[in-house]
């Protein structure tokens, strides 16, 4: 069975992370997109409103087929101390019966262990164990120092342990 990387990202360092964990650790990787546009001050605002409310928001892919993978990361921003709408979506809508599930979240600034926990709700309500999680403050960090940060997590939670 193989491992896979679901995220979200809308500012590219959550992007970041996935692409740095995939590559490290030989994963594959699918980023969810929210169809709705997140842009500019206002949609920033009614995000995160509707990370707050949990609203549920149209994603592309609709769905995954998790069949081939006994391993599966979600990762998302933290907004508003919650998970974006797109992963919660894309979390509703997948089996996760028997999966082994490591979640992570960026941050810019804290919060991040409530984004966590909510996460973690709801992938045991779908059926998953959750094995590891993470949290990786991205203020003022440039790429080389984020994906250093995120080898060092590998390392620290030896992660590669769960690859199979």
């Amino acid at each position: 069975m193989k491992t896979l990387i679901i995220y979200y990202s809308q500012g590219g360092k959550t992007d970041l992370v996935a692409r740095t964990l995939a590559k490290k650790l030989h994963a594959d990787i699918l980023r969810v997109h929210d169809l709705k546009n997140r842009e500019g001050f206002k949609n920033k605002l009614f995000a995160s409103i509707n990370a707050f409310r949990e609203t549920k928001t149209d994603i592309a892919p609709a769905s995954v087929d998790l069949t081939p993978y006994s391993t599966i990361y979600f990762g998302t921003p933290t907004w508003a101390g919650n998970p974006t709408p797109a992963i919660l979506t894309i979390i509703d809508r997948c089996n996760l019966r028997g999966k082994d599930v490591i979640l992570f979240a960026t941050m810019d600034a804290n919060r991040g262990d409530t984004n966590i926990k909510r996460l973690e709700e709801k992938v045991k309500m779908r059926g998953a164990r959750v094995i590891e999680s993470f949290t990786i403050a991205t203020k003022d960090k440039d790429p080389d120092k984020l994906a250093l940060d995120t080898e060092t997590i590998i390392e620290m939670k030896d992660l590669k342990m769960y690859k199979r």
